[in-house]
């Protein structure tokens, strides 16, 4: 059974698993936004950082890649729940995708909890600059997963006018 993922954020440039077709695909009624403290991977619990989630938002609509995963189907899931449910701040959903060419497929998607306290939906641009510009965690800076993943969208056509505003706050913030 063909195994479909959903990527948004990092996965885009580290899915961590083998790929065997992406195409480009639009998830309905979500946004991406930074409304995830991060504690573990680009923050710590003292100093949280932020990274991507999608927030459930009526009318939305979210670009991304839908990632075709190779190799052993429980193997991939089990590698994608212990790296991206390590706080339970996602849920894991399967959700319908719509791809480029018009058909659909069922992507596993890690969507945010927004009871989570992690959650922090709706944080002023400004905030979430300040907050990557310092954040450092256990996969590295915060700054560095914002701008992977900025460059990443905008390689493959991906217009995301807020992380483009985030990515040149955060550079002239870091100097």
């Amino acid at each position: 059974m063909t195994l479909w993922v959903f990527a948004y954020g990092s996965l885009l440039w580290n899915p961590g698993f083998e790929v065997l077709r992406q195409e480009p695909a639009t998830l309905p009624g979500y946004s991406r936004s930074f409304c995830m403290r991060s504690i573990h991977h680009r923050g710590t619990e003292e100093d949280p950082g932020l990274v991507l989630a999608l927030d459930e938002t009526t009318g939305a609509a979210c670009s991304g890649v839908a990632l075709q995963a190779g190799g052993d189907r429980d193997a991939v899931l089990a590698y994608l729940r212990e790296r991206e449910l390590v706080s339970s701040a996602y849920l894991e959903k399967m959700l319908d995708v719509q791809l480029a060419d018009g058909r659909q497929v069922t992507a596993v998607t890690y969507v945010i909890d927004a009871d989570h306290v992690q959650y922090c939906g709706a944080l002023p641009l400004e905030e979430q600059a300040q907050i990557i510009a310092r954040a450092h965690g256990g996969r590295g800076p915060n700054s560095e997963y914002l701008y992977n993943t900025a460059r990443h969208l905008d390689e493959i056509g991906i217009r995301d006018a807020e992380l483009q505003w985030l990515s040149n706050r955060v550079r002239s913030l870091c100097g």
